[in-house]
């Protein structure tokens, strides 16, 4: 493929402004079902997109309770069929749970269905735990080791130029469609896969923040130019619970605590209402856990948004924010990726970026 991240990206970095985007989980609040995350991703999408965020991008996990984007491909076409213009995509596509012609032809659909909004951001790890793991992948033989052949694969269905297609077998519709492809990671494999193939790069810092710079070199610094990118461009996750004062800020975020202490202990769940303390809910040593796989967040009103954002932009070189919320309120969500917009003064309106 020949389509060039960079030159539509470029003019926002140039201007020392980063882009801003949304990754959803479509999260399943405790009392509500997953009909209703979708209705308020979607509603969220259309926000976000009247804000000036760039991306909407959608995760693929299986068996959690409190994540609705199990089938991520069919809410990506639910995003895009209800916005505009903000580009609707995966973050990401677990390749390994899937056959790479499979990918190819719904992400050729989605594309096809809705032209030039379309990205295809690709990881490596199950999503899920054991055993959803031998049951997406039944038959296929796939442990994620196979990784970087399975993307060539599937790169191979969309620009068949590569040559590394399954002889005898052409995606339809996906062949010769202009979709970006972006490699993820919460470690340095994929990172240094992405450098080496000249993809785009987003890291897991607001689940794996140990990592984050060592990643970010290593990509960097495998970094060759290729026909999708002429340098490097990486967006960092980050979770951002925003309100109007940091103490309600605060409070929100004890939803996502929540929710992370339940994944440390085995017992994934919904998204739970906030708590006036955490101090009754985790040990010392479960609080420690928590903090520090959440370090890579930010909590507080616009003016900590600003300067911690610019602390951490300081530290990473981001290309480009991408922005998880997991707050238990569809309004004080809503009010959160506001704050964070306006915040940053709707930099990737200004930027020009979209």
């Amino acid at each position: 493929m020949t389509h060039s991240v960079s030159e539509e990206q470029s003019g926002a970095v140039q201007k020392g402004r980063v882009p801003i985007s949304v990754l959803d989980l479509a999260p399943v609040i405790a009392g509500g079902t997953p009909a209703d995350a979708f209705r308020r991703s979607l509603d969220l999408a259309r926000h976000a997109e009247a804000w000036g965020y760039r991306r909407y991008w959608l995760a693929e996990h299986h068996g959690m309770p409190g994540v609705a984007s199990s089938a991520t491909s069919l809410v990506i076409g639910h995003i895009a069929a209800g916005t505009k213009t903000i580009r609707v995509g995966s973050g990401g596509i677990m390749l390994p749970n899937h056959a790479p012609l499979a990918i190819a032809e719904q992400f050729g659909t989605l594309e096809s269905l809705h032209p030039g909004r379309i990205d295809l951001g690709l990881g490596r790890a199950p999503g899920s735990d054991h055993a959803a793991t031998r049951a997406l992948r039944r038959g296929l033989g796939s442990d994620g080791h196979d990784f970087p052949e399975l993307l060539s694969e599937l790169r191979g269905y969309l620009d068949p130029s590569l040559g590394t297609a399954m002889p005898g077998v052409r995606a339809v519709p996906g062949e010769g469609l202009q979709i970006p492809i972006w490699l993820l990671g919460s470690s340095g494999f994929s990172a240094q896969l992405a450098g080496q193939l000249g993809l785009p790069f987003a890291f897991a810092s607001h689940f794996a923040p140990d990592y984050v710079l060592q990643a970010l070199e290593l990509y960097r610094s495998s970094f060759r130019p290729s026909a999708a990118l002429d340098a490097p461009y990486a967006m960092v996750g980050v979770n951002i619970v925003a309100a109007a004062t940091q103490e309600e800020a605060q409070r929100l975020a004890t939803s996502q605590q929540q929710q992370f202490l339940n994944i440390i202990r085995g017992r994934p769940g919904l998204l739970n209402a906030p708590v006036a303390s955490m101090d009754e809910v985790w040990t010392p040593q479960e609080k420690m856990i928590v903090e520090r796989q959440l370090r890579f967040s930010v909590v507080g009103d616009a003016a900590v948004v600003r300067s911690r954002l610019a602390e951490l932009q300081e530290l990473t070189g981001a290309n480009e924010w991408i922005v998880a919320g997991q707050i238990y309120d569809h309004e004080a969500r809503l009010a959160s990726y506001r704050i964070v917009a306006e915040a940053l003064g709707q930099a990737a309106v200004e930027s020009g970026a979209l």
